[in-house]
């Protein structure tokens, strides 16, 4: 496997997983009434993704520019982190929205 996809697959894996993890962290700050911290937790966590998809980025463009990606099984496992990462973090909003509703009551 290719150096550079090695290390973008890794970096992918990392950043998208730190990611979802202050995504639950984030739903357990709001799980128990706080919101704000919560909310804070989930900024930090679209930082952190952030970072994961401009490996991806980078991918795309070499891609985009005529060079050819290996797919690995090893890429195909950073992606899908990064894409249940993406939905996890949709889903943490929903509920740090639904555990604001059940404060404010």
């Amino acid at each position: 496997m290719d150096e550079k996809i090695f290390e973008i697959s890794f970096g992918i894996i990392g950043y998208a997983g730190d990611a979802k993890g202050l995504a639950f962290e984030a739903i357990a700050q709001a799980k128990k009434g706080n919101i704000e911290a919560a909310r804070e937790t989930m900024k930090n966590s679209k930082e952190v993704i952030t970072k994961a998809h401009r490996f991806q980025t980078e991918l795309i463009q070499g891609e985009a520019n005529g060079s050819k990606t290996e797919v690995s099984v090893l890429l195909v496992h950073a992606q899908d982190h990064l894409m249940n990462a993406m939905n996890f973090q949709q889903l943490a909003e929903e509920f740090i929205d639904l555990y604001e509703k059940l404060e404010s009551k």
